[in-house]
C-alpha cells in the first residue's frame, strides 16, 4: 500500500451489521445445494494462498530483498503468477507502461535554532515522492494556517490566500489536511516559499496514522523545491517555537521505470460487464512486501487458479489484475484506467480491491463505499460492495469495521473515473486503538502492521487466520459480483432453487449486470 494520504477527519464506529439475509450471494441454494460461494471459499484455503507468498519470499531473496516495480524481483515473481494462470487455461497479457521515479541521493534536515536538531531520516522526516531539490540554509520558517488545538482539523496550505503576505524564501511549514501534498506544495512554490515541511495532522483517525512522520508523494514531477514530510511532534515543536530556522538538503536523481501490470480474463462471462479483481504486486525497494502486497496478489491468485479448477462459469467476466508501480504512486492501476476510454469504463462494472489482508495485529476493515463514517461516499455501487463484504463476515460472527476512500490504493484510479470500488484491508503503519484490541484481538497501543514498508515484511509477517477470513470474503466477493455458476457445484442457473438469489437480488440491487433500481438505474454510469 502507498503511503499517500489525503487527509479528512473521521471518527470510527466499530461493530458488524445486521445478520446477513438468507443466501449471502448467488448461488445459494438452501440445504439441497451448497452455494457457489461456499464452494469456492473451501477450495481457497490459507495455507495454499502462503504456499505463495513462500515463492515470494524466495524470489525476494534471490534479487536484492524486494519485488520492486521494474527490478528482476518483480519481472520474476510476475513470471511465476503468469506460468500458474496459463497452466490453469487463462490467456494473459502484459500490459506494459513507463514511468518518471526520484530517487533520493542525499537527504538532510535539521533545526538550527532556537535549538539545534539533526533529525533522522525515515525515523524523523522524509521527502516527498517527486519532490524537487535543493538547499536552504537557516531559512526562517513561517506557519501558514495550521490548527494545533481541538480535533486539529486543518485546510493549511490548500489554498493561494492561505500565503497572503508570505514572506518569499521562508520555508512554508504546512499541515496535513483536507486537499492533496501537491496542491500545499504548489501553493507554497507560487508564494516564494524555498522549501515545504509538511508535518502530521495530530488527531486520531483509526486506520490512519496521524500523528508519525508522512510519507507521502506529490504525484508527479513538478514542484521545484525541496518538499519534506514530518511528524506532528516536529510540526508543533517549529510551530511554537520563538523564531526557529531550518536546514534543509535534498539532492534527488530522476530514472525512467519500464515494467508493466499483468492481466488474466476469464474465458466466460460477458465483457461489457466486466468485474476487475486487483492487486499489487510490486513492493518497495526496502524489503519483499510480503503482507504490502504478496498477501493481496496472492490471495486472488488462489482464487483465479481454483475458479479454473472447479471449472466455473461467470456471467460477467472477471478480469484478474496484478498492478504495478503501486508504491510509486499507484502508477500501474491509474495507466490501466486511463487506456480503458469512454467505452471500456462503461464496460467496467466495479472493482475490487485486496490491498494488505495479512497484518500481523489486524482489524478486518472494508472500505466505507456508503461514506456513513468518513463522508466520502464512492460511486453508485459501492455501498453495495461494502454491504456484501459486512454480511459475508456478520454471517460467520466476524465484527468488521470502516476504513475511508483515502486515495491510498489502487481502488483510487476506477472511483475517479466513477467505476463502483470496494475491498479489504488490515491495517498499515496506523496503531490500534484500545476499542479495536477489544474487539479484533491484538495488541493496543502498536501498528496494524509493525514490519510496513521495511525490510523485515516477510513471510514471518503475516497472520494467517486474518488472510483465511480475508480470503473468504475475497473468494464470496468474486462469486458474488461475477454471478459465478458451473455445471460442476451441484447449482444450476441464477435462480437456485429457493428463490434466495432472488431476494439477495432484490435486496442489493445487483442482477448479474450492474447495480440497478435505487442504486443506479440501469447500472451504468
Amino acid at each position: 500500500m502507498t503511503a499517500t494520504a489525503v487527509a479528512t477527519g473521521a471518527i470510527l464506529v466499530l461493530g458488524s451489521a445486521a445478520p446477513a439475509i438468507a443466501g449471502t450471494g448467488p448461488g445459494h441454494g438452501g440445504d439441497r445445494h451448497t452455494s457457489v460461494s461456499q464452494q469456492l471459499q473451501r477450495a481457497v484455503s490459507a495455507h495454499s494462498i502462503e504456499k505463495r507468498l513462500r515463492t515470494f519470499q524466495w524470489i525476494a531473496d534471490r534479487y536484492d530483498g524486494n519485488r520492486a516495480a521494474g527490478t528482476e524481483g518483480h519481472e520474476k515473481t510476475a513470471a511465476y503468477i503468469e506460468k500458474l494462470l496459463k497452466r490453469a487455461g487463462y490467456s494473459t497479457e502484459r500490459q506494459p507502461f513507463s514511468y518518471e521515479k526520484v530517487n533520493i541521493d542525499r537527504a538532510e534536515f535539521s533545526q538550527v535554532s532556537p535549538d539545534p536538531v539533526d533529525y533522522v531520516l525515515e525515523d524523523e522526516f522524509y521527502p516527498m515522492d517527486y519532490s524537487g531539490e535543493g538547499a536552504v540554509e537557516e531559512g526562517a520558517v513561517t506557519p501558514v494556517d495550521i490548527n494545533l488545538d481541538g480535533d486539529r482539523a486543518s485546510t493549511s496550505g490548500c489554498e493561494a490566500e492561505d500565503f497572503a503576505g508570505f514572506p518569499a524564501g521562508d520555508i512554508a511549514l504546512v499541515q496535513r489536511g483536507s486537499c492533496d501534498f501537491a496542491t500545499k506544495a504548489a501553493n507554497a512554490e507560487a508564494a516564494g516559499a524555498s522549501a515545504v515541511v509538511v508535518f502530521n495532522q495530530g488527531n486520531d483517525v483509526p486506520g490512519d496514522d496521524r500523528f508519525g512522520v508522512i510519507f507521502g508523494t506529490l504525484g508527479e514531477l513538478g514542484i521545484g523545491i525541496p518538499v519534506l514530510g514530518t511528524s506532528f511532534e516536529i510540526g508543533e515543536t517549529l510551530a511554537t517555537a520563538t523564531d526557529p530556522t531550518v536546514s534543509i538538503v535534498l539532492e534527488t536523481t530522476t530514472v525512467t521505470v519500464d515494467t508493466f501490470n499483468l492481466l488474466a480474463r476469464s474465458k466466460k462471462g460477458d465483457p461489457t460487464e466486466q468485474v476487475v479483481v486487483g492487486a499489487h504486486l510490486d513492493s518497495v525497494a526496502e524489503g519483499p512486501g510480503i503482507n504490502d502486497n504478496g498477501t493481496g496478489s496472492a490471495t486472488i491468485l488462489e482464487v483465479a487458479l481454483k475458479l479454473a479448477k472447479l471449472k466455473a462459469k461467470p456471467a460477467n467476466q472477471l478480469v484478474f489484475a496484478w498492478w504495478s508501480g503501486e508504491e510509486d504512486g499507484l502508477q500501474g492501476s491509474d495507466y490501466y484506467v486511463s487506456q480503458l476510454g469512454e467505452e471500456g469504463v462503461a464496460n467496467t462494472a466495479l472493482n475490487l480491491n485486496f490491498d494488505m489482508v495479512g497484518s500481523p495485529n489486524p482489524v478486518r476493515f472494508v472500505y466505507d463505499g456508503d461514506g456513513s463514517e468518513f463522508g466520502d461516499e464512492g460511486p453508485e455501487g459501492s455501498a453495495e460492495i461494502e454491504a456484501t463484504f459486512v454480511e459475508h463476515f456478520a454471517s460467520k460472527g466476524l465484527e468488521t469495521a470502516p476504513t475511508e476512500f483515502d486515495g491510498r490504493s489502487d481502488y483510487a484510479a476506477f472511483i475517479d473515473a466513477g467505476i463502483p470500488a470496494g475491498g479489504l484491508f488490515t491495517g498499515a503503519e496506523g496503531i490500534k486503538t484500545e476499542e479495536e484490541a477489544a474487539i479484533f484481538g491484538g495488541t493496543a497501543g502498536e501498528p496494524y502492521d509493525p514490519c510496513y514498508h521495511q525490510a523485515c515484511d516477510t513471510k514471518d509477517n503475516v497472520d494467517g487466520a486474518v488472510l483465511g477470513q480475508m480470503a473468504d470474503a475475497v473468494a464470496h466477493a468474486v462469486a458474488t459480483f461475477g454471478s459465478v455458476s458451473s455445471w460442476g457445484w451441484g447449482w444450476h442457473g441464477h435462480h437456485g432453487h429457493d428463490g434466495s438469489w432472488k431476494k439477495w437480488n432484490k435486496n442489493h440491487g445487483w442482477d448479474g449486470r450492474g447495480f440497478h433500481g435505487s442504486h443506479g438505474g440501469d447500472g451504468k454510469r
